[in-house]
């Protein structure tokens, strides 16, 4: 699905969403707009600990709420669905007075979703987009078609078909490469794989890459929950199947480090990265530590970032906004179309990370730390 369709559906909902932005019911909140932050609680679901990431974003969130007087009720789900339904239903009947969630799954809370606009509790959904529901309240992310773009780009870049400045490299086809995507039930998925298809399909289409597995479609490639062992198990089936002839793999369109680190062990167990048979450009997102240290080794070619403090501090200012009886600033109020509606967004920068890059983005940034990248893990 290319960005021009995705934002045409959203122009189409355009005036459902400002509609059920204004007045009373979702959103408009139980607070009267006067009390202090001490006597105000803002739940925050977040979807799992397996991933530095996500950790990184609820302690984020929680600690510049806390540091406003804001009591914060921070809670992880564990990947695991029905975890995350009751974790959120007991926040409301807790008396929570805006959520936060990254839902593990963007369909799955309608119920929690109409009992929270019921209770005058304003929804803000948080990096992924939940679906099908209208109390969706607001959106803060990045932009996740870009994201793709990127990470399509990264590939390109790497396989030396295109210089970092976008002009053409000096490489030539045919290179063989494979595609992965996230899990369908995270909304963000689309949004990535339509960026980086829409970067690649003209090389696909003229020869220069081929897709020897010819699995190109979403649900031919996407990886459930993220997980790096299912990646590493796929790669494995794609060696053994498409590459069998001797072949080589030259790139992988990865969505996710820890989905690239599942690849990149796959391919170093049969034998890339020794002698002759060097590592195919692998890409990524996240930025996170033990990636970071395979790029800065030359094993992982590249990872987008996002910087998670930035979205969590666009979380609490939606947050304050909503106590407050105010309508969050939004940056963009036509892309992000959950079915129901199109939800008011606040969408962030990316920017992608190669060898070169990781002292100026992220260590002068403070993101991480020049023993942490050497490391490969982030200090407690």
């Amino acid at each position: 699905m290319g960005r021009k369709f995705l934002v045409a559906l959203g122009s189409a909902a355009l005036a459902l969403s400002l509609a059920a932005c204004s007045g009373e019911g979702a959103g408009s909140g139980g607070t009267t707009g006067s009390e202090k932050p001490s006597d105000l609680t803002i739940g925050v679901s977040m979807p799992t600990q397996t991933s530095e990431r996500w950790i990184a974003d609820g302690n984020a969130v929680k600690s510049k709420l806390e540091a406003k007087g804001y009591k914060v009720d921070l809670q992880y789900a564990g990947d695991d669905i029905p975890t995350q339904s009751q974790q959120v239903d007991q926040m409301i009947t807790q008396g929570a007075d805006v959520l936060v969630i990254a839902a593990i799954d963007g369909t799955a809370l309608n119920s929690q979703l109409q009992a929270a606009a019921d209770a005058k509790i304003p929804v803000i959904s948080y990096d992924r987009l939940i679906r099908g529901s209208k109390n969706v309240d607001f959106y803060v992310s990045f932009d996740n078609y870009k994201v793709g773009v990127a990470q399509g780009t990264a590939l390109l870049v790497g396989l030396g078909l295109l210089n970092k400045d976008g002009s053409k490299g000096t490489a030539k086809g045919p290179l063989n490469v494979e595609l992965f995507a996230g899990s369908l039930d995270d909304n963000n998925t689309q949004y990535f794989f339509s960026g980086a298809m829409d970067t690649l399909k003209p090389f696909i289409e003229d020869g220069t890459l081929v897709v020897k597995s010819k699995q190109t479609t979403p649900e031919q490639v996407a990886i459930l929950r993220w997980q790096q062992e299912t990646a590493q198990k796929r790669m494995e089936n794609l060696l053994t199947s498409a590459y069998n002839d001797g072949s080589k793999v030259d790139g992988v369109l990865s969505p996710y480090d820890g989905i690239s680190r599942g690849i990149i062990t796959a391919l170093q167990n049969a034998g890339y990265g020794k002698g002759a048979k060097k590592l195919p450009v692998v890409t990524g997102q996240d930025a996170e530590i033990a990636s970071i240290k395979l790029i800065n080794d030359g094993v992982q070619n590249s990872t987008v970032f996002k910087d998670t403090r930035l979205l969590a501090e666009q979380a609490v200012n939606a947050s304050e906004a909503f106590l407050q009886k105010k309508q969050p600033q939004a940056n963009d109020t036509e892309t992000y179309n959950n079915g129901v509606k199109v939800v008011p967004s606040y969408l962030l920068p990316i920017a992608t990370v190669y060898k070169d890059d990781i002292k100026a983005t992220l260590i002068d940034s403070g993101y991480w730390t020049a023993e942490e990248v050497a490391a490969g893990q982030a200090k407690k």
